[in-house]
């Protein structure tokens, strides 16, 4: 409308408002913003700006490929043979000797919480050991799947899950104020968190030794009795003087120190894992196998009786205090680190299972012993006795295992499977214990026949897996 108000200069003033109209885009004076060509504005949508954010990252996505990515890919598998050593193999004993310190540890230690149990909640000792037998039996039990997982190439996965639900399992417990509480807490998350670490690192060492195998996974088993002294004495001290909430959290924090580098430094093999169901059932069909797993329910029926039972028993029958009381489970935990560190040593050159049917034997007898106990000295004595021979005849387990088992792929497999068998003889041995001593009036004689018995059975059927797989010949390093 502009051009068509001035006749006769159309052409002049188009083209001079055309000019200055390019000029005046391609040179904009300062402070002026003008449109940008196609060209432009393509040209700097590809030029990376120095003041742009960084990308935000899809976090459910991230964590989703974490926990979906094996670690045993068969892309890069390990073909040599098990190093036997080196730095690597001894710190990843180490790390599992701490995961044996804050699982079996703390189930070693029980006895002193039984007391207190007992006392505050004023229930009869077969209901309160409801909350420890549950927590063994979920560390054993769950072992069948944290196994499975570990040979699926999932266990790193497996062992943060583990670790957070044994953390949030102490704290919870810290807080609880009722048995039922205390069972859920106690009993059932730091138990199933137990079982999602306990086998998953242990099968892993098995993987990194051949000849010193049984000394390696004995290293591991210490981590129990060690674990046992340290929490037991953490009982035994604190619950007086901070209270059951406040101990309870120092335990927690104990085991967070300790899962936090294991979860940074165990790492497992890159071995070729074959195709394994959830439960080896054709396992049971093997008969040396079947009859390490019988023998072993039996053995695990009657061992930890005095674990749980040992501190009432010489508070209510001997008539000691109760910090004499809590002491036992002291130094029945000291010497079984003796007890599973010197079997170790001459174990590789006997053969674990060698050692463990007359360890196992005499662990029996020594139960049978335990019923003429009538004063402080003598509970003393039994204790040294049962604790270390016990604790040497627990420290062969895994290693018998290993060595009854030839195909190392299905170590986690069929270790998990014997664990969780073993979780229902805890299950069933420590109530049926307490039900006998309320049957016989508050005495422990059936229970102590009952224990010695279990264990003398076991023993029966461990000579039958050692005579199925390598005959009567003494001389078979088995």
């Amino acid at each position: 409308m502009y051009n068509d108000s001035i006749p006769g200069g159309e052409a002049s003033s188009a083209d001079a408002e055309k000019g200055f109209a390019s000029e005046s885009l391609s040179e904009p004076g300062p402070g002026i913003a003008t449109p940008l060509s196609q060209s432009q504005t393509t040209a700097l949508e590809l030029q990376p700006s120095h003041h742009s954010h960084p990308k935000s990252t899809n976090f459910p996505l991230s964590f989703w490929k974490w926990a979906t990515k094996k670690s045993n890919s068969p892309s890069d598998i390990d073909t040599n043979p098990p190093p036997d050593g080196g730095l690597q193999a001894w710190t990843i004993t180490l790390m599992a000797h701490m995961v044996g310190f804050n699982t079996f540890g703390f189930v070693n230690a029980y006895g002193v919480l039984q007391s207190y149990y007992v006392s505050r909640f004023d229930l009869p000792p077969s209901t309160v050991s409801w909350i420890g037998s549950l927590s063994a039996f979920l560390v054993l039990f769950i072992s069948t799947f944290s196994g499975r997982l570990t040979d699926a190439g999932y266990f790193h996965q497996t062992l943060l899950l583990g670790t957070i639900l044994q953390l949030l399992g102490f704290f919870a417990a810290s807080f609880a104020k009722t048995y039922w509480q205390v069972l859920v807490a106690h009993g059932v998350c730091i138990g199933v968190g137990g079982g999602l670490i306990f086998i998953p690192a242990i099968s892993l060492v098995g993987t990194y030794f051949t000849t010193r195998r049984s000394l390696a996974l004995a290293i591991c088993a210490v981590g129990n009795s060690f674990g046992g002294l340290i929490f037991s004495a953490i009982l035994q001290s604190l619950l007086p003087k901070l209270g059951y909430g406040w101990t309870m959290r120092v335990c927690g924090f104990v085991i967070m120190g300790s899962m936090i580098p294991a979860n940074f430094l165990l790492k497992p093999r890159r071995i070729k894992r074959n195709k394994a169901p959830l439960i080896e059932w054709s396992a049971f069909g093997e008969p040396v196998y079947a009859c390490f797993s019988v023998g072993m329910f039996f053995g695990m029926v009657g061992m930890w009786i005095p674990v749980f039972y040992l501190g009432s028993f010489g508070r209510d029958i001997i008539h000691i205090g109760t910090k004499d009381a809590s002491s036992l489970l002291l130094i029945i935990n000291g010497v079984g680190i003796c007890g599973r560190v010197i079997p170790a040593i001459v174990a590789a050159r006997f053969g674990p299972l060698n050692l463990m049917i007359p360890l196992s034997l005499v662990s029996g007898l020594i139960l049978f012993c335990w019923a003429g106990v009538s004063n402080h000295t003598e509970v003393v004595v039994f204790d040294v006795f049962y604790g270390f021979i016990m604790a040497a005849a627990q420290g062969m387990f895994p290693p018998s295992l290993g060595s009854l088992t030839e195909n190392l792929s299905k170590m986690g497999v069929r270790m998990g499977m014997v664990f969780s068998i073993c979780g229902f003889a805890v299950l069933i041995g420590n109530p049926l214990a307490g039900a006998l001593i309320t049957l016989d009036g508050g005495r422990y004689l059936y229970a102590q026949m009952f224990a010695g018995g279990a264990m003398t059975l076991g023993v029966a059927f461990l000579t039958a897996a050692r005579v199925l797989k390598s005959g009567w010949s003494i001389r078979a390093r088995v």
